[in-house]
């Protein structure tokens, strides 16, 4: 069964992230499933930090973008969704090629929503591990 509340599309994210942050550093979405939403990053000269690799930064903006995205469209018509607290643990460097992120609920209630957010690289080793909470505002 889908966790969706509102019409959701790789088409529908990826029009939605134009002109963004989320365009600039060359995130895309992948997939949306019935219970979750993946996208990637590239490791390159946008997302670097100084020592080569990926910047801590740029991989919670991933995690951020997907968490996001995933509370405002399993939320009701009419209602939007705002962060209220990230955190990331940073498991391994990556200095090349793609990291996917993947979000999937932990918890979607009335108010609030928690969201964990698994960052892989191209190897499918653990990169980052996330979790969000958003506000459910009317």
């Amino acid at each position: 069964m889908s966790i969706w509340k509102k019409p959701i599309s790789v088409e529908a994210l990826s029009t939605m992230a134009l002109g963004t942050a989320i365009a600039h550093l060359g995130i895309e979405f992948l997939e949306v499933g019935d219970d979750f939403i993946s996208a990637r990053v590239p490791v390159d000269t946008r997302t670097c930090q100084p020592y080569g690799l990926l910047h801590g930064g740029v991989s919670v903006v991933l995690a951020e973008t997907l968490g996001s995205c995933g509370a405002m469209y399993a939320s009701p018509e009419g209602h939007k969704a705002v962060g209220l607290d990230i955190n990331a643990n940073h498991l391994r460097g990556v200095t090349s090629g793609w990291v996917t992120g993947t979000a999937r609920p932990v918890h979607i209630g009335r108010t609030t929503q928690v969201w964990q957010i698994d960052l892989v690289d191209d190897a499918g080793k653990m990169v980052c591990a996330s979790r969000i909470t958003m506000a459910i505002l009317s």
